[in-house]
Formats: structure tokens, C-alpha cells, sequence
């Protein structure tokens, strides 16, 4: 700290960390739909952040602190307060804790990640990704406000859906991330058009897109975690067998 911080990598994460501010505010107001963008540009700003520190060579212990506290308050304290008044208050105390539970699995998330780091996170991501959990719950309240007007109420699966993004996140299951793939190798043809496949979608239609696309990483990320398990236990046989 006697030497200063690097202001440009640490200014992108105080700009996530506001977002995440702003959509709390945003949420409390009854204003959904801008809290939950708020958070997926927030999620831009997150990935930005990490990326500058490595392009420049500026990454610091203060950095991945301050990292840690702005994605605590953007995907974790902002979405379980709007996925709160937006749908799981009627239910009281279990709606309660149904939200504070998303809370604290993700400051237990990013507790791992960053002793962890270095690493069995070198590759893959030990639980699903914080901000990959709270783009879930924010893609599904742009998506339910492009079809039905006004809030859910009170809705079982939302409860469901929300415990279950906790207990994801401080699990042992594996999911990927940017961070695995190098951009400064050469990549297969068929990676740039998917690419410009995704673009296209999101252009088309940015509501469905987007919650489709957290969708396909939540379900892919559970499948290929039970190809592997049964490929393991298939392998512990084989092994007893011998």
C-alpha cells in the first residue's frame, strides 16, 4: 500500500461494486427490471476488471480484496434483495432465510475461490461462479417481465430455485469459466462462430437470449458433473475387478 494501487483495474471493480448499489436501491423502489440489468452489466465491469490486472501486469492482493468485497455486494447481497421483494417475501421467514442463504453461500464461494486460488481453481470453478448464480436469478426476472406484466408473487419454484443456486455455489461441482480459455492461442474456426451465434441471438432477442444462455450453464454444468462422477465410479470398478 506504501507504493500506491493501480487505479484503472481497481476503478472498474468500485463501478460493479456501484451497480450493485444502485440496483439494491433500484429493488427496494420496486424498479426489477433495472435492478436486474443493473447487475448484468455489473458482470461485464467483473470480467473487465480481471482482464486489465492481467493485460497490465497490475494485479495486486488489494485488487483481489476489493474484487471479492464488489462481487459480495453486486451478486450477492443485490439479486438476493431483489429476487426477495420481488417474489419470495409472501413466504416470510422462509423467504427470509431462503435469501440470506443465497447471500452467504456466496460470500462463502468467494471465501474458497480466494484461498483456493492458485490452485484447485487454476482451471475449473469449485461451485458455480457468483456471478454466474446471480445473472441466473436476474436473467429470469428480465425474461418473466418480456412475457408477463407486474411481479410473480408468491412462487414456489423461485424459493426452489433460489436455495438451490446457494447450495450450487458451495458445492464441490465443477464449472468452467472465461478464465480456461486463452485468447492469445489459436482457437478452432467453428469457436468464432459460435461466437457470432451467440451475438446474433442476444441482438434478436436480448430477454430470452440471455436467460436461455444462463440456463444452458446451469443445466451443462450439472450434466457434465454426473458424466463424470459416473465415469469415476465406472473407473473405481474396473480398478476392484482387476
Amino acid at each position: 500500500m506504501k507504493k500506491g494501487i493501480y487505479i484503472l483495474p481497481n476503478s472498474l471493480t468500485l463501478c460493479g461494486m456501484f451497480l450493485g448499489f444502485y440496483s439494491i436501491l433500484a429493488a427496494i423502489q420496486g424498479n426489477y427490471l433495472h435492478a436486474a440489468w443493473a447487475i448484468l452489466i455489473a458482470t461485464v465491469f467483473d470480467g473487465l476488471d480481471g482482464w486489465v490486472a492481467r493485460l497490465t501486469h497490475s494485479t495486486t492482493r488489494f485488487g483481489i480484496e476489493l474484487d471479492s468485497l464488489s462481487d459480495l455486494v453486486a451478486f450477492g447481497v443485490a439479486p438476493a434483495i431483489i429476487v426477495y421483494k420481488w417474489s419470495i417475501e409472501p413466504f416470510g421467514r422462509v423467504g427470509l432465510a431462503a435469501a440470506f442463504l443465497f447471500v452467504a453461500c456466496g460470500a462463502l464461494r468467494l471465501a474458497r475461490y480466494n484461498v483456493q486460488m492458485g490452485s484447485t481453481e487454476s482451471k475449473a470453478f469449485t461451485g458455480m461462479p457468483i456471478p454466474g448464480a446471480a445473472s441466473l436469478i436476474d436473467t429470469l426476472i428480465i425474461f418473466h417481465n418480456e412475457l408477463w406484466e407486474g411481479v410473480p408473487g408468491k412462487n414456489i419454484f423461485i424459493l426452489v430455485f433460489t436455495i438451490l443456486l446457494a447450495l450450487i455455489m458451495v458445492s464441490a461441482l465443477k464449472f468452467h469459466g472465461l478464465k480456461e480459455i486463452d485468447f492469445g492461442k489459436r482457437k478452432p474456426f467453428w469457436i468464432l462462430v459460435a461466437i457470432v451465434i451467440v451475438f446474433a441471438a442476444i441482438v434478436i432477442h436480448p430477454p430470452v437470449a440471455l436467460f436461455v444462455f444462463a440456463m444452458i450453464y446451469l443445466v451443462e454444468g450439472i450434466i457434465e458433473n454426473i458424466y463424470l462422477f459416473y465415469r469415476k465410479q465406472k473407473l473405481r470398478l474396473s480398478e476392484v475387478k482387476r
